[in-house]
């Protein structure tokens, strides 16, 4: 089953128990997924799906930051539920150890020594990691690993 009618089949679910917050979110992930179909112009594949919901994701957790550095909690836990949501149609996240050993395996693979060779184990864990891991938790193990 597709994103799209994986979405549509939830937005049905939400108007029928009336749960106005679902159903807001889940209205705006087909929004940003029917957005990004009419600027492709074609059906999203899987990456492409994955790559809406990962920046609909970004877009909360930044707004969370911003809410509680304002002093604003009642608009950061109305975006964590909404993050909560969007969570489950995310792919499984990868735990420490794995992202651990995904970039300790970057690392061998480019040969890198210094924190100035960031830039190449990057371009290989973030395509290993996409979707399934917070880019700034992958960037902060990089640092740490090639600072040692």
């Amino acid at each position: 089953m597709s994103l799209l009618e994986q979405v549509q089949a939830d937005m049905k679910a939400a108007m029928k128990a009336k749960d106005k917050a679902t159903l807001g979110v889940v209205r705006q992930i087909k929004s940003a997924v029917m957005n990004e179909q009419i600027n492709l112009g074609h059906d999203l594949t899987e990456d492409e799906e994955l790559a809406v919901l990962s920046r609909e994701v970004k877009q909360r957790r930044d707004s969370i930051a911003e809410f509680k550095a304002g002093n604003r909690d009642d608009l950061a836990e109305a975006t964590q539920a909404e993050l909560d949501v969007l969570a489950k149609y995310l792919p499984a996240q990868l735990s420490e150890d794995e992202i651990k050993a995904i970039v300790a395996a970057a690392i061998e693979k480019t040969g890198a020594t210094s924190p100035a060779d960031m830039g190449k184990v990057m371009g290989i864990v973030t395509g290993q990691t996409k979707g399934r891991a917070d880019g700034k938790v992958v960037a902060n193990e990089v640092k740490q690993a090639l600072a040692k």
